[in-house]
């Protein structure tokens, strides 16, 4: 069973930062060089500055800033555990505005297995060193690792709506695509025992920031013993939460030879039917019960649906896989396509020698009409109870299977991993 507590967090003091709008940031991995300027130049102490450091021993940096933040009451941790209540009013790629609902707070880290905490998709082995060396560094989870819980009941949710109602958010910032993030402290111990308690026999599925658990488990064992380092910051949302939804991430490949075009033009037509589109916008399929992949090449640059011929073709290429695993888009256009037809080993894959992804379908034609990429693949959205079906077989989807938007920013709230002095 999985293990909740609340923290005493390490947070940003709003009346010397002027609020968190300008100090937190986007996850680490979607930050690039001129968006990482742009945040250190928008306050001496934006996150980014720890939790993507720059410069020789970019490491130690980061923790000599962290500590610095400490010394001058930037940084300041409460006195007093608490959990914190995050709401996102966000515009989907759909088009659809929604709010999520979700719970900050610390999770004991555990190994993988059922009742306790699964993973969903494959992991790459460099951010997790990464991480690794930064968390030994600064000694804190500088992000939280976003997960899954079931509330059938409502109590969790219930607790905390009330917890909050009518006060005003500690704080809130807006993301660079709108996405507003509203932040209550709660600190009330009857909400705080509901939650713990619902949550206590309740699994946790990983939606986003796999290497960052992992690299906690890591971290906890090379120190051992018990103590702060036994637990990582999570933030968690009900599979019930209505705000919840799951987009898909398209793939592109790229430095076709000649003989791989022909090669996955025979693939395409051995195994799938292909059906001619006359809009690109009829490229984005729904995940149902037939496999169907949108397809656009930069030659020809004419949109396909491909629909698998057959189930019995994942059944045989995915051999030894659990049956939801069989019919996910991802992993039957791994196997047949990114592996079969054009030959991409794991290690490929896991370094994108080849390979690209999108998460929004404009980035895509983009960098097809473009002929950045030779071919693109449209991929279906996988409900998020069909992610829960392929990690209760125990299984991991591939890398980039889902995209879980809005992102949680970074900078909200740190959890310490050492005992306050």
């Amino acid at each position: 069973m999985a293990e909740i507590q609340p923290l005493r967090a390490l947070r940003y003091d709003l009346a010397l930062t002027g609020g968190l709008q300008d100090v937190v940031a986007p996850p680490y991995d979607v930050i690039d060089d001129e968006q990482r300027a742009a945040l250190v130049a928008s306050s001496p102490y934006n996150v980014v500055t720890i939790d993507l450091p720059r410069g020789k021993e970019p490491y130690e940096a980061a923790a000599e800033q962290l500590a610095a933040w400490r010394a001058e009451g930037v940084v300041v941790q409460d006195e007093t555990p608490a959990l914190w209540t995050l709401e996102q009013d966000y515009t989907g790629p759909d088009g659809l505005a929604r709010t999520r609902r979700g719970v900050l707070a610390r999770v004991r880290v555990e190994q993988y297995g059922p009742g306790r905490i699964r993973p969903h998709e494959r992991t790459h082995p460099g951010p997790k060193e990464d991480r690794l060396r930064l968390t030994r560094a600064t000694k804190a989870n500088l992000s939280p690792i976003f997960s899954l819980f079931s509330d059938p009941s409502g109590a969790a949710c219930g607790a905390l709506a009330g917890a909050v109602a009518g006060q005003p958010p500690w704080a809130q910032t807006t993301d660079p695509d709108g996405t507003l993030n509203r932040l209550w402290r709660v600190g009330d111990p009857m909400a705080i025992e509901t939650v713990t308690e619902t949550l206590r026999d309740s699994e946790l599925l990983i939606a986003d920031g796999h290497h960052r658990y992992e690299t906690a488990r890591v971290y906890a064992e090379e120190v051992g013993g018990e103590g702060p380092h036994r637990f990582v910051l999570m933030y968690l949302v009900a599979l019930q939460d209505p705000g919840l939804t799951v987009f898909p991430t398209h793939r592109l490949v790229r430095g076709l030879r000649p003989a791989q075009h022909e090669t996955l033009a025979q693939a395409l037509r051995r195994d799938f039917e292909l059906q001619p589109l006359e809009q690109l916008s009829e490229l984005a399929p729904a995940f149902g019960e037939q496999v169907r992949i949108g397809y656009i090449d930069a030659h020809f640059q004419r949109p396909w649906m491909l629909t698998l011929k057959d189930p019995s073709i994942a059944d045989a290429a995915l051999s030894g896989h659990s049956e939801p695993y069989r019919r996910l888009d991802t992993a039957v256009l791994e196997a047949l396509i990114l592996k079969g037809a054009l030959e991409m080993t794991d290690d490929d894959i896991d370094h994108l020698d080849g390979l690209g992804y999108a998460r929004d379908f404009e980035q895509a034609i983009e960098l097809i009409e473009s002929s950045a990429y030779d071919a693109a693949f449209f991929m279906a959205p996988t409900p998020v109870r069909h992610v829960q079906d392929v990690a209760a077989s125990g299984e991991s989807m591939p890398p980039k299977s889902t995209y879980f938007f809005p992102k949680v920013p970074t900078g909200l709230l740190f959890n310490p991993l050492v005992d306050p002095e």
